[in-house]
């Protein structure tokens, strides 16, 4: 049998496993340890051609069928707010449809966005909300003090990295999330253009983009006839909402994202890169204190040796 990880027929762990060879596996045999998700590329590429034909509600009727340890991630944006709402009317038999959210508390949000949690707290006591903030901050005072002021304005990705990234990552392990349902669309521009209803990130996790299909026009829509609560920065010219810092209001005639970042080339704060630099910076950190570990280890050795 090959070696090679994930080529058809082979799952590592499997090889002492009585029935392996015919491609069934039991869940409850204490031998090996099932891979818990995993798709092919080919299997990926088929799920997302017919998962393209549905509207979102039967896109999360699939999700929750389908995927295991499923959370929503979400800022509360028009499109994640939808997603909540349509979790909440959702009927999947004899399954429970409640989907527990995720919110990074950057601890730089307006106002509004930290008032519009506690409205749909009220409204769907349901989802239980879990907030991730910075490690080892409470408020925006603990962050400045332990990175300086205007962190955003002297090392723009060691912000993302300690206000956002790290966050979610912990989140990720904390709570076991294997899924996670996002908000983003393919006409807020920028590299969510091409975006797939299913991807899969390179750490393994699955990320659903169920109003993938959907314009800004179609959800606002659902919002209004639905009677959702949302952010009242929407009601002044903010479409999509992020740091104070760094949104502002969208002019007639431009992508709904424009105001994040504007003026810049950067369209994400790091959550949705496949890796950013400043991730990849601590990577090799880590690689190299690894290989200066190993290195010292052998040195010792060679010492008691002779």
């Amino acid at each position: 049998m090959s070696s090679a990880p994930f080529e058809e027929g082979y799952y590592p762990g499997f090889e002492d496993l009585e029935y392996a060879d015919s491609g069934y596996v039991s869940a409850d045999s204490s031998k090996a340890a099932i891979p818990e998700v995993f798709f092919s590329k080919q299997h990926l590429k088929f799920i997302n051609s017919q998962l393209q034909r549905l509207e979102p509600q039967d896109i999360l009727r699939w999700c929750i069928i389908t995927l295991p340890e499923l959370y929503q991630e979400t800022a509360f944006g028009l499109s994640g707010l939808a997603t909540i709402d349509m979790l909440s009317k959702l009927s999947v038999g004899p399954i429970s449809p409640s989907i527990n959210l995720i919110f990074m508390d950057t601890l730089h949000h307006f106002d509004e966005t930290l008032a519009l949690v506690g409205k749909i707290e009220t409204k769907y006591p349901s989802s239980i909300v879990h907030v991730f903030k910075p490690e080892g901050c409470d408020n925006a005072d603990d962050f400045a003090a332990k990175y300086g002021d205007n962190l955003w304005e002297k090392n723009e990705e060691l912000y993302d990295w300690k206000a956002k990234v790290e966050p979610s990552e912990r989140a990720y392990a904390e709570l076991n999330v294997k899924a996670v349902l996002t908000g983003r669309r393919k006409t807020q521009g920028g590299k969510r253009g091409n975006l797939d209803i299913v991807e899969v990130d390179d750490a393994g996790l699955i990320k659903v983009n169920p109003l993938a299909n959907w314009t800004f026009d179609q959800v606002a829509d659902y919002i209004r006839e639905n009677d959702v609560p949302y952010n009242d920065l929407l009601d002044r010219g903010y479409k999509s909402i992020g740091d104070w810092h760094s949104t502002q209001p969208v002019a007639p005639g431009e992508d709904e994202r424009a105001g994040r970042w504007k003026g810049r080339a950067k369209t994400e704060c790091g959550i949705h890169n496949p890796k950013s630099r400043y991730a990849m910076f601590l990577m090799e950190q880590q690689q190299k204190e690894q290989e200066e570990a190993l290195s010292k280890d052998m040195g010792e050795n060679l010492v008691i040796s002779s």
